[in-house]
């Protein structure tokens, strides 16, 4: 007759083996580690809220992108420098995939793709988003020295750079593009020195790809230029 010992020892052979259940992990910011975190946890980050200013911010974005890649539009005719034409054509496709995805996040939260008052670039539709519209029934007036928003080349200087060819272009072009990418590294950090902003998941972890991609963009124009 088989011993207590045993028949436990037989039982917990014969049982079956519960399901493991794979961890979930939750990114941590650049240069951060993931962490491990609860279903519950996972739950409740899926239902994060956002805020105005996220709805701003991505609107903002849209039309400060939609420059950038009018200015790279401008490059194809104008430039001369095939490295810079080539860094030129990558701003231009990476603005473009991230201009779609602004735009699904603000549909997809029932959200307008342009600000009241902005209609006139509506979320990048516009070609000349960034040239002056001053002149209206015959009536030129100077090109404004304002631009839109934060670093965005001003109507005049748009005017400057279509103006420009060769050599002379390839550098207006790049130190336009530095300002631009620096406006956009303002525009996340005015948005995360915002209280509770930038938490939703999505925006989250497109406000951390701007500032690397765009920064290292920075390094890369400011190596060619100085070449130039």
């Amino acid at each position: 007759m088989p011993s207590l010992a045993g028949m436990i020892l037989a039982g917990l052979i014969a049982a079956p083996t519960a399901p493991q259940t794979p961890p979930i992990f939750q990114p941590g910011a650049p240069g951060a580690t993931a962490r491990v975190i609860s279903a519950a946890e996972a739950v409740a980050l899926s239902r994060t809220t956002f805020t105005a200013d996220d709805v701003a911010f991505m609107q903002h974005m849209i039309v400060h992108h939609a420059q950038a890649v009018e200015m790279v539009d401008l490059l194809r005719t104008r430039g001369a420098d095939a490295t810079v034409r080539r860094l030129g054509e990558r701003i231009a496709l990476g603005q473009e995939a991230e201009m779609a995805l602004m735009r699904d996040w603000l549909a997809g939260r029932g959200q307008p793709l342009a600000m009241s008052g902005m209609d006139h670039a509506d979320a990048g539709h516009d070609a000349h988003a960034g040239m002056d519209h001053s002149a209206h029934a015959g009536h030129a007036m100077p090109a404004s020295d304002t631009p839109l928003m934060a670093g965005m080349l001003s109507p005049r200087q748009m005017q400057a750079l279509a103006a420009a060819g060769g050599t002379a272009f390839d550098r207006l072009f790049l130190a336009g593009m530095i300002q631009h990418h620096r406006g956009a590294l303002d525009m996340v950090d005015a948005l995360l020195a915002r209280p509770g902003a930038a938490e939703d998941a999505l925006l989250s972890d497109f406000t951390a790809s701007v500032v690397a991609d765009q920064s290292a963009e920075i390094l890369r124009m400011q190596s060619l230029l100085s070449d130039l």
